[in-house]
């Protein structure tokens, strides 16, 4: 027999598999499971998105289009985000990309090859250091420690990872999966360090209107750096607008880099589907009342599961500032892996198992609240319930 693989790329045989796949494929048939190992919500697309799409395809919108996206929807993300943090944006400084993921990918390939280290702190969603790894980069994870105030990130660690090969540091706040919050002088110091090293930022601040303080939305690199600063935003219309099935996300950037990131978006998908750039220009000029109500049933979902679990005084967590995320342990259990499997056969629960979050993870599960009240109530009572009636392992 050949041996096909044997020709392959060893980024792309190195390439690691999904921990939350694995789960994922496990229990997706099982009847009656309720799915939370995925990012994603249990509201369909607003009916006005979806309509801007159809009527988009009605027009007759079905051609090539621009490589950084159509110029409607480039001035629809500088009103956002002009609205969004003050001051003025211009157009120029965004990119339409395929999805977030595709986002974050052109942002590494832009920045990081054989050879070079992107430090990630972790745990991290998986696809961060995925996508470096298949550039032929290296990760160093910054590892965050978990305690009486939840997740924090140790700056003196953070900095201690920068190398004469670090050519960016990967941010992610508010995070997933642990759902840590930066504060602005947490930002403040890890854009000084950029600054001093001389090494670019990539910012992933798509859960940056998912926050529990009653705040309109997180702390932003945007809130501290200027326009001199190497800074690249990667974001997705998925979460805010329900869109995940949509693929579609943008890049902000210096302008500088605008050749290059249109390049690198023709040499992969040759720009995002016009019809798809209509729905995300209506998501953005109309879809405030959405995430309004969005943020609601969420926040009430999530205080459902936090009681339920506090009650079992089995689960470790402290309650997550941002996201819609709960990682948390549970007392006697050190196997995650293998505890989300038996959550599938025993609770009829799809959690992710938090090994696939990186090394720091160990030992936690991942479980996705953005449901509604009424699915999140049950969840909450099947886990406590199975955690009540499971004595401690020795």
């Amino acid at each position: 027999m050949t041996d096909f693989l044997a020709s392959l790329r060893p980024e792309a045989l190195d390439a690691p598999p999904s921990g939350i796949v694995e789960v994922w494929n496990y229990g997706r048939l099982r009847e009656g499971l309720i799915p939370m190992w995925a990012g994603e919500g249990d509201l369909p697309t607003p009916a006005f998105v979806c309509e801007a799409a159809t009527r988009s395809l009605a027009a007759g919108e079905t051609f090539y289009t621009w490589q950084r996206g159509v110029p409607e929807l480039r001035e629809a993300l500088a009103r956002y985000n002009a609205r969004l943090y003050g001051g003025e944006f211009s157009p120029d400084r965004f990119f339409v990309t395929a999805s977030g993921m595709q986002a974050i990918q052109i942002a590494l390939t832009a920045l990081a090859g054989p050879g070079d280290e992107v430090i990630l702190p972790t745990p991290a969603w998986p696809n961060f250091a995925a996508a470096v790894g298949v550039r032929g980069a290296r990760v160093v994870e910054a590892p965050m420690s978990f305690g009486n105030r939840g997740w924090t990130l140790d700056l003196d660690r953070l900095a201690d990872a920068v190398t004469p090969a670090t050519k960016a540091i990967f941010m992610n706040s508010p995070a997933n999966p642990t759902g840590w919050t930066a504060t602005r002088d947490e930002l403040a110091a890890i854009l000084d360090l950029a600054r001093s090293k001389g090494v670019w930022i990539v910012a992933d601040e798509v859960y940056g209107r998912f926050v529990w303080d009653g705040s309109p939305r997180a702390p932003s690199f945007h809130d501290v750096a200027g326009p001199d600063d190497r800074v690249v935003f990667v974001n997705t219309f998925s979460k805010n607008w329900a869109m995940t099935g949509w693929r579609v996300g943008w890049i902000e950037a210096p302008p500088q880099l605008g050749d290059v990131i249109e390049n690198l978006i023709q040499y992969s998908t040759s720009g995002v589907a016009v019809f798809v750039q209509r729905a995300a220009t209506a998501a953005l000029d109309h879809g405030e009342g959405f995430l309004d109500h969005q943020l609601r049933r969420i926040g009430e979902s999530r205080a459902l599961l936090m009681e339920a679990l506090a009650g079992t005084g089995r689960a470790r967590f402290v309650p997550p500032a941002g996201a819609f995320y709960l990682f948390f342990g549970v007392e006697g259990e050190d196997d995650a892996g293998d505890l989300a499997l038996r959550l599938v056969d025993e609770a009829g629960l799809g959690l992710a198992p938090g090994l696939a979050f990186g090394r720091a993870g160990a030992g936690f599960l991942r479980l996705c609240y953005a449901r509604g009240p009424d699915s999140m109530r049950e969840a909450s009572r099947r886990l406590a319930d199975w955690l009540s009636a499971r004595p401690l392992r020795a």
